[in-house]
């Protein structure tokens, strides 16, 4: 699948409203081994990068599972940085969540035509991730970007934005005192 396409190849965005697809994105990922020689690395970076930029899909970020490779890779547009570069990260991880939390509008390429307030995000986050270099690396983010990381970080782990919904629905639930 991942050479299927040249470098610059979007990929297949998969879509929660196709049965194969669904399963898929709600399996978590596996860990990678950077390897800087991998050619198939490479070329898969380059077109998960050409499938967030496209003009069909537009992102923010996008992570590995999205186009149906369950490996622990994303694309994240710092928002935070100046010009807002877009950054690739391999096994990313969050390590401390801050207990601030933020509102955010959230979309996802997975999920057509929908967006959402989820209230659970946390403000800051501590990341550990492998560089391509092959350096394991802590980072603290906040804002929108720290809300971007924790979105793709989540699809790794067969997580999708609609699951936070659920569970901000069922904590608001269990805290209405006209319910028995």
């Amino acid at each position: 699948m991942i050479l299927d396409g040249d470098n610059d190849a979007p990929m297949r965005v998969y879509k929660i409203n196709n049965y194969s697809d669904s399963l898929l994105l709600r399996t978590e990922s596996k860990k990678i081994k950077v390897d800087r020689d991998d050619e198939t690395l490479k070329t898969f970076v380059d077109r998960l990068y050409a499938t967030v930029r496209d003009s069909m899909s537009l992102g923010v970020g996008i992570a590995a599972p999205q186009v149906g490779i369950l490996k622990n890779i994303i694309w994240v547009q710092r928002f935070d940085k100046e010009d807002f570069p877009f950054e690739v990260y391999f096994n990313p991880k969050i390590v401390k969540y801050s207990d601030e939390t933020q509102p955010c509008r959230e979309g996802c390429l997975s999920i057509p035509d929908r967006r959402d307030t989820t209230y659970v995000r946390a403000e800051t986050i501590l990341i550990e991730y492998d560089s391509y270099d092959q350096k394991r690396v802590r980072e603290e983010v906040s804002g929108f970007t720290a809300v971007v990381f924790q979105h793709e970080i989540d699809h790794l782990n067969g997580i999708l934005y609609l699951d936070h919904l659920k569970d901000e629905e069922n904590e608001l639930g269990s805290q209405n005192p006209n319910e028995p």
